[in-house]
């Protein structure tokens, strides 16, 4: 019921690009005293970390954003917005008791502008070209075959034994496979092999797609992934979709100085080591330049807020708890663990598309 409820407040007031993410496996819902409005969150580290924003109609964003503070305050957690876009950044920019920290940024287009876009650009045909010469063709699923589809739950597992950290959740969950109602799935095969696919959840109020999950397996040849994009792009664009967006980049270099807000030292100081050393875990400037790859119109700053006045290194701890779903020095233990084996095994981390 509970999720069933989310979902038709999503539908009717979904905004933030994450805000069809809140169905998501493990996360919970609290829905406002008038029952207009979802928060879609975990708790980890005494913190009520968001997914994103609270899902409202835009006049009642703050009184309902107070509400679930105030709740959270009464039952002794703190809040942190996790991937807040524009309106709530404006809500609370000024605000003395708030904080906030530039996660990185979100690539965005207009689907109808994408033929004029790949038209325009050499460089994007000749991907799409690499992966149709090597056979690979790309169809869109239905949500009945796509669930839990053999050939699917393959193509993840092969996909997640690549990657440099543990399997993440919350907002980056794989496991959507038995949740895809609502969602669209485009589905890359090759001599009748599936090798790779991508899965785009709605963003109601801007009439428009967040890609969620670029899932490739061990036999995806070069050019797959931005033919899976063209074979999503355009029939988004057939349907008069106005927004699309490949969702967030992390410690994006595409931030305009305007938009980066004031941060404690400490933060500045980490977010620096991880741009420096993070890339044995995770690829943050190769999914960069993917995405920069495929000619955005504009890249989009997305925030997280705290609900106290200076950003504290707790809410940094809470977010990775979030997305580790134990405590982060278990996942950075393991994920330690993982990186040794692969200095010596000589396999390389895997990041971006």
């Amino acid at each position: 019921m509970s999720l069933e409820r989310a979902r038709a407040l999503v539908l009717e007031h979904g905004w933030n690009a994450t805000s069809y993410q809140i169905i998501n496996p493990g996360i919970r819902h609290w829905f406002s005293a008038a029952g207009d409005a979802v928060v879609g969150y975990v708790e980890a580290a005494g913190v009520r970390v968001v997914a994103g924003a609270p899902v409202a109609e835009r006049v009642r964003l703050g009184e309902v954003a107070a509400e679930f503070e105030a709740a959270s305050r009464r039952s002794g957690l703190g809040v942190c917005y996790f991937g807040a876009e524009q309106r709530l950044e404006q809500l609370y920019r000024k605000s003395p008791r708030h904080s906030m920290a530039l996660l990185g940024a979100q690539p965005a287009w207009d689907p109808q502008h994408w033929d004029g876009i790949c038209r325009a650009h050499a460089s994007l045909r000749a991907q799409f070209h690499r992966a149709r010469n090597k056979g690979v063709t790309v169809q869109e699923w239905p949500v009945a075959l796509a669930e839990e589809h053999p050939a699917l739950r393959r193509c993840l597992d092969e996909w997640l034994s690549t990657r440099g950290l543990p399997p993440l959740h919350f907002l980056v969950e794989p496991e959507t496979l038995s949740r895809l109602a609502g969602r669209r799935v485009f589905v890359a095969s090759r001599s009748g092999q599936v090798i790779a696919f991508l899965i785009a959840s709605p963003v109601p109020a801007r009439h428009g797609w967040l890609v969620e999950q670029f899932v490739r397996g061990h036999n995806a040849v070069n050019g797959t992934t931005d033919l899976l994009v063209d074979a999503a792009m355009r029939t988004f664009a057939a349907e008069e979709s106005r927004f699309v967006t490949l969702g967030l980049a992390p410690l994006s270099q595409h931030v305009p100085a305007a938009d980066v807000p004031k941060e404690p030292l400490w933060l500045r100081f980490v977010l620096g080591w991880v741009r420096l050393h993070g890339r044995r875990f995770y690829n943050f400037a190769g999914l960069d330049r993917f995405k920069g790859r495929l000619r955005p119109v504009r890249w989009d700053p997305v925030y997280a807020i705290a609900a106290e006045p200076d950003f504290p290194p707790r809410m940094l701890y809470a977010i990775a708890g979030a997305f580790s779903g134990e405590s982060p020095l278990v996942m950075l233990a393991r994920a330690l663990g993982r990186a040794v084996v692969w200095e010596v095994t000589g396999r390389p981390s895997r990041g971006g598309g």
